[in-house]
């Protein structure tokens, strides 16, 4: 039996007067999907714990079978493990975004215009070279998303996800409590390095979005889970450009499959996502892929663009998968969000999210398409999201 999980992020909406009081998901043309969900069990599932942020890092872990409840530290030590950062028990890491702030005062940008790796690099090497010590350190990512890792750093610190406030004022989300204070000498510090940086001038002469700022967020100590071979007895892999999903991929035991072209947006290489996954299953039993551009299009506030997202998912790559995966035999597919991004609020949302467990040996399904409202109809209600891995796994109800 072969396995494939697919998570297109934040895929899941609410109704918009644009596309004519449907969501993304009822307004996309979805055939594969479709086929999956009428084919196969559809229902919904919380993948975010009450309590708990509306983020990729609590969906996708209770998407790969882990409960948030007993595992969740926050979400930039997840994305240290996958940028290959060794913490030690006492280290604290936070996500570092690179970001907008329009005349240091409102959220323009959590991305910095989507800055590129290469000048995001020279920044982040730039503010090592001026901030970084025996205590502090920053870590390049890949576009804005960054690390900084601070030695015996405090855990209780309050912060805030910068794609939570866009067009919103930053003074009442700043960091509070412990180590504010330095986290805020930080950023400051950081404000005029990146103003004087090469590459800020550099994006302004190109009539590009410069990055004026670096957002701490997301912080946590190392968590420790059992991988999921120790679990299931199955050698997995993934593929995805986002370094959260990487990161709990590598704490689950799953090889990460490099794809040339994937980028975590809209012109990523979708049909090589599908041929490598399918690829993967020569020597693998389980295969992850992860599917970022519906969420930045959920972010960006764009319907059509959220939609264009979705068909592109479908059709390159879960058409590819579909296409392919038949010379293996027995398959379980999966398909789902790790949470709702809606266009309106531009941010995430922790409202129970669609799934279709489609199974090559049975076709006896939901007659249903793949979309929320039908989702609902099932009366099909995963409570603990965490549970469905091992329910598509072990095929149990």
């Amino acid at each position: 039996m072969k396995y494939v999980l697919i998570q297109g992020d934040g895929m899941s909406d609410y109704p918009i007067d644009s596309l004519g009081g449907v969501t993304p998901l009822e307004k996309a043309r979805t055939p594969n999907m479709d086929r999956l969900a009428s084919q196969g069990r559809l229902g919904l599932t919380r993948t975010i714990p009450d309590g708990y942020p509306a983020g990729t890092d609590v969906g996708t872990m209770s998407i790969l079978g882990y409960d948030p409840a007993r595992y969740h530290t926050g979400r930039s030590p997840i994305e240290a493990a996958s940028m290959g950062i060794d913490l030690s028990d006492t280290d604290v890491a936070f996500r570092c975004n690179l970001v907008t702030i329009a005349d240091g005062e409102v959220m323009d940008d959590f991305t910095a215009g989507h800055i590129s790796t290469e000048d995001a690099s020279g920044i982040i090497e730039a503010l090592q070279a001026e901030l970084g010590s025996a205590e502090v350190q920053f870590h390049a990512g890949v576009s804005y998303r960054h690390c900084m890792v601070w030695h015996g750093g405090p855990t209780g610190t309050t912060t805030t996800p910068p794609h939570d406030i866009t067009d919103q004022a930053v003074a009442s989300y700043l960091p509070a409590g412990p180590g504010s204070e330095e986290l805020a000498r930080l950023a400051a510090t950081a404000r005029a390095v990146i103003a004087a940086h090469p590459v800020t001038a550099k994006r302004v002469a190109a009539g590009d979005k410069p990055a004026t700022d670096i957002w701490l967020w997301g912080q946590g100590r190392r968590p420790a889970v059992p991988t999921l071979a120790e679990r299931f007895g199955l050698k997995g892999a993934l593929i995805t450009a986002v370094d959260v999903v990487g990161g709990l991929g590598r704490l689950a035991g799953l090889d990460r499959i490099d794809v040339p072209g994937i980028t975590g947006f809209i012109d990523t290489n979708y049909v090589g996502k599908g041929e490598y996954a399918l690829a993967a299953l020569d020597d693998h039993d389980f295969v992850f892929i992860h599917v970022e551009s519906t969420d930045e299009t959920g972010h960006m506030g764009d319907a059509d663009l959220k939609v264009k997202a979705i068909e592109d998912l479908d059709e390159k790559v879960i058409g590819t998968v579909l296409a392919g995966i038949e010379r293996y035999g027995d398959h379980r597919i999966l398909v789902l969000p790790d949470h709702a991004t809606p266009v309106s609020t531009r941010t995430h949302a922790d409202d129970p999210v669609p799934f279709a467990l489609f199974d090559s040996r049975s076709t006896d399904g939901s007659g249903k398409r793949y979309n929320e409202a039908a989702a609902g109809e099932t009366g099909d209600l995963v409570e603990e999201g965490h549970s469905l891995l091992e329910q598509f796994l072990g095929a149990t109800a």
